[in-house]
C-alpha cells in the first residue's frame, strides 16, 4: 500500500485529516485509508493494484455493483446534451413519478443534492407546516451534518468519539429532543412534557449509522400512533433504506406510512443526490407554492437524474431484492456458524442488503448495546479482513452492504477470509 500511504500524506497537507469525509480516515481501526483507483462489479481496486471485495459500496449507494453498464450508459448519454442547466428538464418529472410509484406516501417530491439537504429541508418544512419548533430524534441515528442533527448522532461523530460537535450554538439544543432507539417509553415520556411543542419525529426506520439496528416488533407502529395522537409529523429518513431493504423502502417492509420521507444514495445511481417528499398538503408549503424556502443550483441535475432513473428502473424491472436478500442471509448465516466453531462471541444484525457484526453474545438493539461490544476485537478483525482483500465498513458504528454483483464466488471467498480471521483472533 505504498502509493496509498504517499497519497494520504499528500492529502493531509491540503485536506483536513487527508479525507473529505471523516469516517474515511479509518481512525478507529488503526489503519491508513486506502486510495481507490477504480471499481467494477463487487470489487474495488486501489492505486497499488490490490483488489478488494467491497462491502462498503459507497456507503450503500451502489446496489447493482460498481460501474454498472446501464447506469454508465445513462450518464454518458445524458452528458452529451450538457452538464447542468439550472432550469427544469423532463427527466426530473420521470424520476419523480418513478419514486412516487414505488413509495406512494411521497405524493410530491423535491429533489436536492444530498441526504443532509433532504433531512434539513424536511425538518424546516415540518416546522413551517406545524408552526412548532421542537423535534425528536433518536440517539445514534444520523441525519446528516446540519447543526440541529449533530446531537448524540451516529456514524462519523460516534466513530471519532465526539458526542456532538463544536460550532453549534447552544440555542439549537433546546429544540432537539433525544429519545432511545427501540425504547417507546422514552418517546412517551418526552411527549408527555413537550407534546404540544413538537413539530415532528425523525427516525431511521432501520438504523444504518450506528451499525445496522432493526426496529423491535411494533416499535415503528407505536411511533406512528403517537404522532397521530399528538398531531406530530412522522419523518422517515430512508437515505440508506430507501430502495435497499425493499422496492418500497422500510415503510413498505414494516407497513408504516410516514408523513414525510427523505431519500438519497440509491436514487442517484452512485452520483450525489437527495430528495424529500410526502403528503401533497404538506409539500405545497414549499416555495414557490408556500412560505418554506428551499433551493439549490444543482438540484435535479440531469446527469444525476439519468443515473438514478436508470438504477430505479432496473430495480423495478428485474426485481432484485429477493436475490440480494438471499445473498445476505447466506453470508450472515455462514459467518454465525464460523464464529460458533471458532468460539468467537458474535452478534450480527441484518436485513436485505445490510449487515453489521458486533463482537458480543448479546443481541444489539440500541446504541447502549453497541457500546458493550468488543471494539478492540473489531479493530483486529477489520485489519485481518482488509489484508485478506475484504473491504468492510471501517467502523463498528457503520453498516456494511451487499450489492447484486456479490455472487457465490465473492461470498465464498469472503467466508474463507472470515474463517482465517476468526482463527487469528
Amino acid at each position: 500500500m505504498t502509493q496509498s500511504h504517499d497519497l494520504y500524506l499528500a492529502a493531509s497537507r491540503i485536506i483536513p485529516g487527508g479525507v473529505n469525509s471523516p469516517v474515511r480516515a479509518f481512525t478507529t481501526v488503526n489503519e491508513n485509508p486506502i486510495f481507490i483507483k477504480k471499481g467494477n462489479g463487487a470489487y474495488l481496486f486501489d492505486v497499488d493494484g490490490n483488489s478488494y471485495i467491497d462491502y462498503v459500496n459507497s456507503w450503500g449507494a451502489i446496489i447493482l455493483g460498481h460501474n454498472h453498464p446501464e447506469i454508465r450508459q445513462a450518464i454518458i448519454s445524458s452528458s452529451k446534451h450538457g452538464i447542468s442547466f439550472g432550469a427544469p428538464t423532463e427527466i426530473e418529472i420521470k424520476i419523480g413519478n418513478c419514486i412516487s410509484s414505488m413509495i406512494p406516501s411521497m405524493e410530491m417530491i423535491r429533489m436536492v443534492n444530498s441526504g443532509t439537504e433532504a433531512t434539513m429541508s424536511a425538518i424546516r418544512l415540518a416546522r413551517g407546516y406545524t408552526k412548532k419548533n421542537k423535534f425528536i430524534k433518536f440517539s445514534g441515528c444520523y441525519h446528516g451534518h446540519a447543526d440541529h442533527f449533530l446531537i448524540k448522532s451516529g456514524s462519523g461523530p460516534l466513530t471519532l468519539g465526539i458526542p456532538s460537535s463544536s460550532g453549534i450554538p447552544s440555542s439549537y439544543l433546546k429544540n432537539t429532543l433525544i429519545c432511545e432507539f427501540n425504547n417507546i417509553d422514552s418517546v412517551k415520556s418526552i411527549l408527555e412534557v413537550y407534546g404540544e411543542d413538537i413539530a415532528c419525529i425523525i427516525i431511521e426506520p432501520v438504523a444504518g449509522n450506528m451499525g445496522c439496528i432493526l426496529p423491535k416488533e411494533g416499535f415503528l407502529t407505536k411511533i406512528r400512533k403517537l404522532c397521530t395522537e399528538y398531531n406530530i409529523l412522522l419523518v422517515f429518513d430512508e437515505v440508506i433504506t430507501g430502495f435497499r431493504v425493499s422496492l418500497g423502502g422500510a415503510q413498505e417492509l414494516y407497513n408504516v406510512k410516514p408523513d414525510l420521507t427523505t431519500l438519497g444514495k440509491i436514487i442517484g445511481g452512485g452520483l450525489s443526490i437527495g430528495a424529500f417528499g410526502g403528503k401533497r398538503e404538506i409539500m405545497e408549503h414549499i416555495s414557490p407554492l408556500g412560505k418554506v424556502y428551499q433551493a439549490g443550483t444543482l438540484s435535479g441535475n440531469p446527469i444525476a437524474m439519468s443515473a438514478g432513473l436508470s438504477c430505479l428502473e432496473f430495480l423495478k424491472r428485474k426485481k432484485v431484492h429477493k436475490l440480494i436478500s438471499d445473498k445476505t442471509e447466506q453470508l450472515v448465516n455462514e459467518i454465525i456458524y464460523l464464529a460458533k466453531i471458532n468460539n468467537i462471541p458474535l452478534s450480527i444484525n441484518h436485513i436485505t442488503g445490510m449487515f453489521s457484526l458486533f463482537f458480543t453474545e448479546k443481541k444489539v438493539y440500541s446504541l447502549k448495546d453497541i457500546r458493550k461490544s468488543d471494539f478492540k476485537k473489531f479493530q483486529k478483525f477489520f485489519s485481518l479482513m482488509l489484508k485478506g482483500g475484504i473491504y468492510l465498513a471501517p467502523s463498528a458504528y457503520e453498516a456494511s452492504f451487499i450489492s447484486l454483483s456479490h455472487n457465490d464466488l465473492e461470498i465464498n471467498k469472503t467466508l474463507d477470509i472470515v474463517n482465517r480471521s476468526f482463527k487469528s483472533l
